[in-house]
């Protein structure tokens, strides 16, 4: 009887204690390059003990899975990817205020960010839009030096140009309001139009279209220009371009999901991602972003903010859910819609 009594005791107490069980845990939405993400989770579990569930997908894929998730959340983290997402889900509702104990060692527009999103973001990383070209199938195929952006839609880069699918990448995002912001909205949709002509595949992912012309597979990738870095240092004919016109950049960021179910947990990450010994990591896994935290050491092939043409990008305009939906809408229509 006593045996049964203590059997019974224990099985009552297993199932009190049974949410303890879920402690220990988290499901982190990720955006940056896999490398990247792979030594988040692994130095993050080696500290903490805490085990991760990490999937990876790009900004504009994730925001949808968020979006698509509001009524039972699965993730924890977003960590990473461009920050015009991260500001349209802080607008939906779709993620949590927090205020890192790192937040006053950041750089400013990390702090900006934060404040944009009314404390449901934060900025972890800068990285600078333009393109990147394999310059031996420049060479090969007799075409010119591209030093602009003007240069991407001339006749002799019919089909050799890549870049990303706005609707699902942040990158490509990223350029179309670069695009706006830089020539005005017409003038803009005239550009994208003619560029499409030259567009030989939009891609899922942000960071392909420079993988495809490290591979030969394509002459000209636009994307962030840390990722043509990526390629380069890793042997890659590749040359890096800041486009001469001027160029708009990106705040990756990272946010707690909204009814997050490990939210201890997800506090822990948002507050490790920011430490400086964290941030300065990146370059392990070949990030060549600028890093947010001031005492971070940023890679040295990083791209020197001071020697880009950077515009005054707006952040919390284009990263509104109506401005968002607007110009996603308006290049379906009368740019991807158009014949090539």
């Amino acid at each position: 009887m006593k045996n049964t009594l203590r059997l019974g005791a224990a099985a009552i107490a297993i199932l009190v204690a049974g949410p303890a069980f879920a402690a220990g845990k988290m499901t982190l939405y990720c955006s940056p390059q896999e490398e990247w993400c792979q030594l988040m989770v692994t130095e993050f579990e080696k500290e903490t003990g805490i085990k991760v569930a990490m999937t990876r997908k790009s900004s504009g894929e994730t925001f949808a899975q968020i979006k698509a998730e509001a009524s039972n959340p699965k993730g924890d983290v977003w960590w990473g990817g461009t920050g015009d997402p991260h500001l349209q889900a802080a607008e939906e509702g779709l993620t949590e205020a927090y205020t890192s104990e790192h937040l006053d060692e950041l750089h400013d527009w990390a702090q900006r960010q934060h404040a944009a999103a009314d404390k449901k973001s934060v900025g972890i990383y800068a990285g600078a839009l333009g393109f990147g070209y394999n310059e031996e199938l420049l060479k090969k195929h007799g075409l010119p030096e591209p030093r602009c952006w003007s240069d991407l839609i001339k006749p002799e880069f019919r089909g050799e140009v890549q870049m990303a699918n706005p609707n699902s990448s942040g990158t490509a995002y990223t350029m179309l309001a670069t695009m706006v912001q830089l020539m005005g909205e017409d003038e803009a949709f005239d550009y994208l139009k003619a560029l499409h002509q030259n567009i030989n595949q939009y891609t899922k992912s942000g960071s392909a279209p420079i993988k495809a012309a490290a591979q030969g597979e394509t002459t000209v990738g636009i994307v962030f220009q840390h990722d043509a870095v990526t390629m380069r240092v890793t042997g890659a004919p590749i040359k890096v371009v800041s486009p001469c016109e001027g160029t708009g950049y990106e705040i990756g960021s990272m946010s707690i999901i909204k009814g997050a179910r490990n939210l201890e947990e997800a506090k822990k990450f948002y507050d490790f991602a920011l430490r400086p010994d964290i941030q300065t990591m990146a370059a392990q896994a070949k990030a060549y972003q600028v890093p947010s935290n001031k005492q971070a050491t940023p890679p040295p092939e990083a791209p020197d903010f001071d020697e880009i043409k950077l515009i005054d990008y707006d952040f919390k305009k284009y990263g509104s859910s109506d401005e968002r939906q607007r110009l996603l809408k308006k290049w379906d229509e009368e740019v991807a819609a158009q014949p090539r």
